[in-house]
């Protein structure tokens, strides 16, 4: 599955604001709009966008 698509899926999940998602995750707060018209984001940042979802979901169980 797409970046993209895991992050639009975490954001309606949480409730999260995509600029609050892009300031956490990867210190960006314009990142989910920038996937959003095209950007192509390096293998080290997918994986800290990736690895931020896994964590907020581990300490946000429940």
């Amino acid at each position: 599955m797409p970046l993209l698509r895991k992050i639009e899926i975490f954001l309606r999940e949480t409730d999260m604001s995509w600029t609050k998602f892009g300031r956490l995750s990867v210190r960006d707060p314009r990142f989910v709009q920038d996937l959003r018209n095209g950007r192509q984001p390096g293998r080290d940042i997918s994986e800290r966008a990736e690895d931020f979802m896994q964590m907020w979901r581990t300490e946000h169980a429940g």
